[in-house]
């Protein structure tokens, strides 16, 4: 095959793998590209006064990246506005948070127009596209309109939503419709990808075949679950570098001989924070004799401060960790340790390793990958349980965790209470099994089985062309 090029909407050039962020997903990306000589594409995050459309391109760790600049209206507009104001709470089923603006819908166009134009001249004949993510929805129909006949697939990382709440969205069909113009459109779980096929059939008068060839608007395309994993060999090395050895030795050593729960998420309304610092307090006033024997270490890693939204969550969850910590702590003990920061994938690894319960409760999450990363870390002689939400992608392939109902403060209580009182048997039952479909299913099943499936795909999109 020729080269894959991956585009996203912000490229992080590959460096050292022990220092990736929360969930991994840059790591994800890097991993995907080093199999192929690739190209990964996509906005430097910086802007400038005048867009150029100029590309800097550089080697990173065997990856060629290519980088656009964007004007500062075209973030405010496609970045802050249409994707992480209107896409992404809309997406999280978060329909109080969305906000419709046409600049925003105006911008979004512009910059998908944009990134067509810059990322054109760089495709060869053979190349295969690989598009990530919900900024770039309509990228593959730009890029029909220059002439580009390759195989284009695109991924979703995020949930696909259920088909009322999208046609909430002003000209969801036509953003539906651009998507048929991709030979492969892939989601993380068959939930997401029923939610899709069931818009298809219902809303837009199409069908979908049970082999997911998905008919409509005149076109086709096909569809499939492709569910992320992690990078586990690379997780693998750096849970076991000194600085992951240091870092779980410093934190064991904060223990005090009490029992760590573990949160670790981006800072963001989906990932139930406030819900889980609820349910917590609700484990602290049903089990009053576990009071100064656990504690929650929350590690919360700020993002998008520009939406308000993010802004609000913030402010509540100071609120809401304050208050508890009012009404619980002791001299010598408080119930939760909240951290606004970031830390490097090895660091994390020694938390995770350190920490007896990990805490995965998100509202709606495409898959999580914090997940399989607590889970990858584990002492195999003596590891930890996750907590799972329900709602999560990753529930699907991780059933052998404590599956939760993020919105009930009683079940999620209730689970925390089970798992530090889990016999060390048990635990190392699940692990195992927990510890097998991560390594199994890791990035690069998750690669293979994408650009083996895009492969087979043939360029043209008209419904009556043979598949």
């Amino acid at each position: 095959m020729g080269r894959l090029i991956v585009v996203s909407n912000r490229v992080s050039p590959p460096g050292d793998a022990a220092a990736g962020t929360v969930g991994g997903l840059a790591m994800a990306i890097s991993a995907a590209l080093r199999e192929y000589s690739g190209i990964w594409f996509g906005w430097s995050g910086q802007t400038r006064e005048t867009f150029t459309g100029q590309l800097s391109i550089q080697q990173a760790d065997g990856v060629t990246v290519a980088l656009v600049d964007l004007e500062e209206q075209d973030r405010q507009e496609y970045y802050n506005g249409y994707a992480n104001r209107t896409l992404w709470p809309l997406f999280h089923y978060r329909t109080d948070l969305v906000a419709y603006e046409r600049s925003f819908s105006e911008g979004y166009a512009r910059v998908n127009s944009r990134f067509a134009e810059t990322l054109a001249p760089l495709v060869q004949p053979d190349d295969f596209i690989w598009v990530q993510d919900y900024h770039l929805l309509p990228l593959a129909r730009q890029l029909r309109q220059r002439d580009i006949a390759n195989r284009i697939g695109f991924f979703l990382h995020i949930p696909w939503p259920a088909r009322r709440l999208l046609t909430t969205l002003p000209r969801h069909a036509q953003l539906v419709e651009g998507l048929f113009d991709y030979d492969l459109i892939g989601f993380q779980t068959h939930d997401s990808r029923d939610a899709f096929a069931d818009y298809i059939v219902q809303a837009a008068g199409g069908s979908v075949t049970e082999d997911g060839v998905a008919t409509a608007f005149g076109k086709r395309t096909r569809i499939g679950a492709f569910p992320i994993g992690i990078d586990a060999e690379s997780f693998a090395s750096a849970a076991h570098s000194d600085a992951a050895m240091e870092s779980f030795q410093r934190a064991r050593s904060s223990l005090l001989g009490r029992k760590m729960i573990l949160g670790v998420d981006r800072l963001d309304y989906s990932k139930g924070l406030e819900e889980r610092f609820l349910a917590y307090e609700q484990f602290l006033v049903d089990h009053p004799d576990q009071q100064e024997k656990v504690f929650l270490l929350q590690i919360a890693t700020p993002s998008r401060d520009e939406v308000e939204a993010y802004q609000d969550i913030r402010s509540r969850l100071e609120s809401v960790s304050g208050r508890i910590n009012g009404a619980f702590a002791d001299v010598d003990w408080v119930p939760i340790r909240y951290v606004n920061r970031g830390y490097r994938r090895d660091v994390l690894a020694g938390i995770y390793r350190a920490a007896h319960i990990g805490l995965v409760t998100p509202l709606r999450d495409g898959m999580n990958l914090v997940a399989k990363e607590y889970v990858a870390a584990q002492d195999p002689e003596d590891p930890g349980v996750l907590i799972l939400s329900e709602l999560a992608g990753a529930a699907e392939q991780m059933g052998e965790a404590l599956i939760v109902n993020p919105f009930s403060r009683e079940e999620v209580a209730e689970a925390i209470r089970r798992g530090l009182e889990m016999p060390l048997e048990e635990r190392k039952a699940r692990w195992a099994i927990l510890s097998e479909g991560v390594n199994r299913d890791d990035v690069t099943a998750w690669r293979d089985s994408f650009v083996a499936a895009l492969q087979r795909e043939k360029p043209g999109q008209d419904a009556d062309r043979p598949a």
